[in-house]
């Protein structure tokens, strides 16, 4: 065990490890330590600034989904745009599980917005299960506001998968559009962009959002398949 699992295995909680085991179904529960975020993240802070988190950034894969965690988080620190986009290209491909993938959100992708677009096409089209369900999320975190275009939900929509864990994310980023850009990506629904499960998915989880109104609701409801 290195000096940094002793440090991690430190803050295990077993109990809060037993269920967020039953949370991550593609993680063994022995590769699981148990630690909570806040605890993890304060810990991720003071790391940063120790010459350890070089070595460790560059030691993929790594063991323990805490460490995936921490990983995950320390990327959050870089402030280089490109450099911070190669650093997530290259670790996404390590990441096996939802919740790591779904922590991940480097600040400065939101200050450099123009130059996001080309890296999450590459995410999109990447074989990669939590790649492709990254560069989803950075397309519902980043463009559905001020920035949204047509073309995003397109793209989100062509994405053929059997990955429970994509298909998942198209639900979501379109139950999300819907709230933020309902006159532009009903139509998206209206024609059955996407195959039945997630079509229904997104409806469903569409109508569970304060974001939508009532008669919105209603109206989805008749266009499940």
């Amino acid at each position: 065990m290195t000096d940094l699992q002793k440090i991690l295995f430190s803050m295990a909680d077993e109990n809060y490890r037993d269920f967020q085991s039953k949370l991550m179904p593609t993680v063994p529960k022995e590769k699981i330590i148990g630690i909570r975020t806040p605890l993890l993240r304060k810990f991720t802070k003071d790391f940063s600034k120790t010459p350890e988190a070089k070595i460790f950034f560059e030691n993929l894969p790594h063991e323990f989904y805490e460490e995936n965690n921490l990983h995950a988080f320390l990327l959050e620190f870089i402030t280089d745009f490109d450099g911070c986009a190669e650093a997530v290209t290259k670790f996404l491909p390590f990441v096996d599980n939802w919740a790591t993938c779904d922590s991940l959100s480097p600040k400065v992708f939101g200050k450099n917005k123009e130059k996001l677009p080309g890296h999450i096409e590459k995410w999109l089209s990447s074989e990669d299960t939590y790649s492709v369900r990254f560069g989803i999320k950075m397309l519902m975190e980043h463009f559905l506001g001020d920035d949204f275009s047509a073309e995003y939900p397109e793209r989100v929509a062509k994405i053929k998968s059997e990955e429970y864990y994509i298909k998942m994310m198209q639900a979501w980023y379109f139950a999300t559009a819907l709230a933020k850009q309902y006159d532009a990506v009903l139509p998206f629904i209206e024609n059955r962009a996407l195959e039945k499960w997630t079509h229904n998915k997104a409806i469903q989880k569409a109508i569970e959002s304060y974001r939508i109104t009532e008669e919105q609701k209603e109206y989805l409801k008749t266009l499940k398949m």
